[in-house]
């Protein structure tokens, strides 16, 4: 019987213990020495005792809009900016694409995308919870000629400065694309100075224009 006590009182004392799953950093201890934690009602989400994080192994998760996700699969190459990190970009791999959609909001489902840095070092000075932006790679193309994606109004037009300062609008055909630039593939040649501020008020065809250096000395 004092046997069967001890191992009952050895029992309790082990619940008492928390053991790390994994080595890690504590992020936030919810509790003081002595408390008691109780599982929260059905339905609520019980507050972790302790938060533990695995800085060993960073990777950056991304919202995929519906549309664009059937195109993405693993090991992908893709860009990793961050906003702590000004203009630098990081090279990642795509190492996780979810097999499901969100729909936290009716009218933006999207997916979610994981992506991993390719070079560890990489991770040394960052930390979990930085905002991150990814550019999973499709397609490349070399030598080509490219425009700002701002540049392009709808139905793949743009505004261009002719030889006597005035605005003509053009149609081009264009390939490759993100939200930075646009390749043209027809209806434009290297030289042509374009318009960025096209939603500016009194930007139309045939005005008179004085061209000035853009972001980065684009026209």
């Amino acid at each position: 019987m004092s046997r069967a006590q001890l191992e009952v009182a050895q029992a309790a004392l082990d619940q008492t213990q928390l053991r790390a799953p994994f080595p890690g950093v504590v992020a936030e201890v919810n509790g003081e020495v002595g408390e008691f934690v109780t599982p929260s009602p059905v339905g609520i989400p019980t507050p972790p005792a302790v938060d533990l994080m695995d800085i060993s192994c960073l990777y950056v998760s991304a919202p995929i809009d519906e549309v664009d996700a059937p195109a993405i699969r693993v090991d992908m190459p893709a860009n990793i900016s961050l906003d702590a990190f000004d203009d630098q970009v990081f090279a990642g791999r795509v190492r996780r694409v979810a097999p499901y959609v969100l729909d936290v909001e009716k009218q933006a489902r999207t997916v979610d995308v994981e992506v991993a840095f390719l070079e560890p070092a990489d991770c040394n000075c960052m930390l979990p919870g930085y905002s991150a932006d990814i550019e999973v790679i499709l397609a490349q193309h070399d030598n080509v000629l490219r425009i700002p994606t701002q540049a392009v109004r709808e139905g793949n037009r743009v505004y261009l400065v002719g030889d006597d300062d005035r605005l003509e609008e053009r149609s081009i055909e264009t390939g490759l694309r993100n939200w930075a630039w646009t390749e043209v593939t027809a209806g434009l040649e290297a030289g042509d100075t374009l318009v960025l501020s096209v939603d500016r008020e009194g930007v139309a065809p045939g005005v008179l224009v004085e061209a000035r250096p853009g972001p980065g000395g684009d026209d």
